[in-house]
């Protein structure tokens, strides 16, 4: 059985209290900040770009330097991303985050710090974000058609 209350789970709780901070700090829990931040023929809000530039330039600078490791400090071995493909299934998932980002400004991260609020908002985005993800894993499961004999 798994143990859990590891260095493992410590680490990914440490890292989830600092990235809600972040999140609540950089007002990306805002749902109306983050729609003016996406409103770029109206009253566009910049401020959310230098987050995200930020967020980008520190893993650019700090990833070449962990990856110089053997090992992770908290994990047997490092587990990278190994598919390049740019086909449907991306593109797809992609437009509907995207698509559900723009009409109600939440995403999966600042949703969940958001339920901390209480506010209504939150807790109707999180039960259907929930939804999303069991349709995605059933969807999922099942084999691609190119997959199937005779295709």
């Amino acid at each position: 059985m798994k143990r859990f209350f590891g260095p493992t789970s410590f680490t990914a709780l440490l890292a989830g209290v600092v990235f809600g901070i972040g999140l609540t700090l950089s007002g990306m829990t805002q749902p109306a900040k983050v729609i003016g931040f996406l409103d770029l023929f109206g009253n566009w809000d910049p401020s959310l770009a230098f987050v995200m530039g930020g967020a980008v330039i520190v893993h650019a600078l700090t990833r070449p330097l962990v990856l110089r490791r053997t090992q992770p400090i908290a994990a047997a071995s490092f587990r990278l991303p190994n598919l390049t493909a740019i086909d449907g299934r991306l593109v797809a998932g992609a437009s509907l985050f995207g698509l559900g980002w723009g009409l109600v400004g939440i995403c999966p991260g600042p949703g969940i710090v958001g339920l901390g609020s209480g506010d209504s908002y939150f807790l109707v985005f999180f039960p259907a974000m929930l939804v999303g993800m069991l349709i995605h894993g059933r969807l999922a499961a099942r084999p691609s058609p190119s997959a199937e004999p005779g295709a």
